[in-house]
């Protein structure tokens, strides 16, 4: 199914990954889009859009059209920096519908450039990458030899424990059957996290999180899962002090960016995504473990590189995000605008060091901080959970504070209305689904 609309004058279209491209001609636009902008969903996006758009790139956005199971809300699409919105189809079952379409859009408008922002787009044009920069587009990626170390933690980890940074005590498992050999050297509380955020199953492609393990059998069952799929496992000990991250942008030996910030809060608790975080000044330690590892595994582009500290304050590595990350925007706004430098870099452009930034900026992803809210209900008394009393209390006077909210911006109000039509759209779902559940129990 193929069609197009348009809206707010933004020209939307919808790709089958069939055979399209007599359409494609008939509704392409005569001027050229400067950059192709995959993940629209993503908070990232949108702050990439908008840092392009407000510099006078013309920005298409992509998304797949298996978001349109989660949301039809994509906050993006609705940005007026926008100019073309297309859904191309999902890539989790089969990879080709997905590329054919891509590849139309890419001779379609023109773009010189394709920032992806998830694990998932990431590997697809991974796999594709020599025949896209055939095509003339420029990936933001870094070079393979430096992208294979970067994603997989236990590839990272080792490269790090080599040149001197602090790692946690963990040990990597193939099978269920090595998780009491494993806790008996680790200890519980554990973590248990993926190798790899992203992968690819005998069905189809499913991204990994990690989890907090408090007894024998939740470890178990939580290596059961992740192993399931043909990936290995990370055991890890679990750290209870402050998140923080570096991010940089490097390029030809040299860190033309660096920013620092201190997560306060995350959805899961345990340390997902970022929805509660300031501007900090840079640590020294966390600040040369960064840039010692950036240069050993010679990562250009964009990378954040997360730590977590133990009680006694000593920083440990936890992983390296090598693409735009979710919480970018406050380093925007506190003068680091990661999005434009990442342009600058694929495009060969001369880049613009940046040397400072606004320190104590804070910024939140309020649908994300209520669910962490919520969450330290379910899992009150769990290792690094807050008591939900002092969560609530702090939920509650962060609105007291000066503080930027995630896709809010008074030049583009549009996404953060999007952006609140999803949320609806995700507590109706959620409710229709107790609903069910009940109903199938007898309730």
């Amino acid at each position: 199914m193929q069609g197009s609309f348009k809206e707010h004058g933004t020209s939307r279209t919808i790709l089958s990954g069939e055979n399209d491209t007599a359409t494609l001609q008939a509704t392409h636009v005569s001027r050229a889009y400067d950059v192709l902008i995959l993940d629209a969903t993503l908070r990232q996006s949108l702050t990439t859009t908008r840092s392009l758009g407000r510099r006078g790139k013309r920005v298409a956005a992509l998304e797949t059209s298996s978001t349109l199971l989660r949301s039809t809300h994509i906050p993006t699409f609705s940005s007026r920096w926008c100019q073309k919105a297309t859904l191309l189809p999902g890539y989790e079952r089969e990879q080709e519908p997905f590329f054919t379409a891509l590849k139309q859009e890419i001779a379609a408008s023109g773009a010189g450039v394709l920032i992806s922002s998830s694990d998932g787009t990431i590997e697809v044009l991974r796999h594709y990458r020599a025949e896209l920069e055939r095509m003339g587009i420029r990936l933001a990626l870094a070079d393979e030899a430096a992208l294979e170390i970067a994603i997989k933690k236990d590839a990272t980890l080792a490269l790090a424990e080599q040149v001197g940074i602090p790692i946690p005590r963990g040990v990597i498992l193939r099978a269920e059957s090595e998780v009491g050999a494993a806790l008996r050297e680790i200890g519980l509380p554990a973590v248990v996290k993926p190798t790899q955020s992203w992968l690819w199953g005998a069905e189809q492609g499913v991204r990994l999180t990690c989890k907090l393990v408090t007894t024998a059998e939740e470890a178990r069952q939580a290596v059961r899962q992740l192993v399931q799929g043909g990936g290995k496992v990370l055991l890890q000990q679990f750290l209870s002090g402050q998140q923080e991250s570096i991010s940089l942008l490097y390029a030809q030996g040299e860190f033309y960016a660096r920013f620092a910030q201190r997560t306060m809060r995350s959805h899961p608790p345990l340390g997902g995504v970022s929805t509660y975080r300031k501007s900090i000044a840079l640590p020294t330690d966390i600040t040369a473990y960064a840039e010692r590892l950036i240069r050993a595994i010679d990562l250009e582009g964009y990378a954040q590189v997360q730590f977590r500290r133990d009680r006694a304050g000593r920083a440990y590595l936890m992983e390296i995000n090598p693409r735009l990350t979710s919480g970018i925007e406050l380093a925007v706004r506190a003068g680091v605008d990661f999005p434009w430098l990442v342009y600058q870099w694929v495009s060969g452009e001369s880049l613009s060091p940046v040397r400072d930034y606004r320190i104590g900026l804070r910024m939140r992803y309020l649908e994300g901080d209520f669910l962490t809210t919520l969450q330290t209900l379910v899992e009150r008394g769990r290792p690094g959970v807050t008591p939900p009393p002092q969560a609530i209390a702090e939920f509650i006077a962060a609105f007291f504070v000066p503080t930027g909210y995630d896709y809010f911006d008074r030049q583009d109000l549009r996404p953060v209305l999007t952006a609140a039509c999803e949320t609806l759209d995700h507590v109706w779902h959620r409710l229709k689904r107790k609903q069910h559940t009940r109903r199938q129990v007898g309730y």
